[in-house]
């Protein structure tokens, strides 16, 4: 079972890396959004450095949502998604692994990029380390849960918009929690708190957003 798995989950990292310039956009977007910040709010190093974890991470989910909504487009249009769905292979690990490679292409490269737009942001090293282990835990949620508004507005006109408007309310404890840890690193306290938050909603949401996913891609295909 696991095989079909695999395949599905390498062919969409395959496809991805033969779109450069789509795969890329995300994090392009990324890193000149933030960049942005400085020259609307300020250079000033204290106000940036207190707002530089919020950014990130609404950088981040805004980034995220940008690529996802084309996440079963392409294969609902050419007709390997109701394939794959007939395969016998369970629909929610279908979803998982195409939300796996979509974290690949794209919550990979953001976490990567983090580091060095949290320097350019004036953040220490501890701030900087809780950013990183935030946005690990954090980033799979953005692309579960991006999977599931994918299936949801599949098929629809203007899914993009409804997209946004289904799943950045749903995002909004990881952006809560993930800024959090690091806002409490700065202010000196603990983080463990926030982390095991993050954690249980990582937890919840890929036990929960593969079978949803699954039952929406179903009654899209009917």
């Amino acid at each position: 079972m696991n095989s079909p798995i695999l395949a599905i989950y390498s062919r969409d990292v395959r496809v991805a890396s033969r779109r450069r310039v789509e795969a890329l956009l995300p994090v392009v977007f990324f890193i000149v959004a933030i960049s942005l910040f400085p020259i609307g709010v300020g250079p000033e190093p204290q106000m940036l450095r207190q707002i530089a974890a919020g950014i990130v991470w609404v950088c981040a989910l805004l980034a995220s949502m940008l690529s996802v909504a084309s996440l079963y487009a392409a294969d609902h249009a050419d007709g390997s998604l109701e394939q794959m769905l007939l395969s016998g292979q369970p629909g929610s690990l279908i979803a998982a692994a195409k939300a796996a490679a979509h974290w690949t292409v794209t919550g990979v490269p953001l976490v990567l990029a983090a580091p060095l737009i949290g320097l350019l942001l004036g953040m220490g090293i501890e701030s900087l380390a809780a950013l990183v282990a935030s946005l690990l835990l954090g980033t799979p949620i953005l692309s579960l849960l991006g999977g599931l508004g994918a299936a949801l507005t599949l098929g629809l006109r203007s899914a993009g918009v409804l997209l946004i408007l289904l799943i950045v309310p749903l995002s909004i404890p990881a952006l809560i929690f993930g800024a959090g840890a690091v806002s409490a690193v700065d202010a000196g306290l603990s983080a463990q708190g926030h982390f095991s938050l993050l954690g249980a909603l990582l937890i919840f949401t890929v036990l929960c957003a593969p079978v949803a996913t699954a039952f929406a891609l179903r009654i899209a295909l009917e």
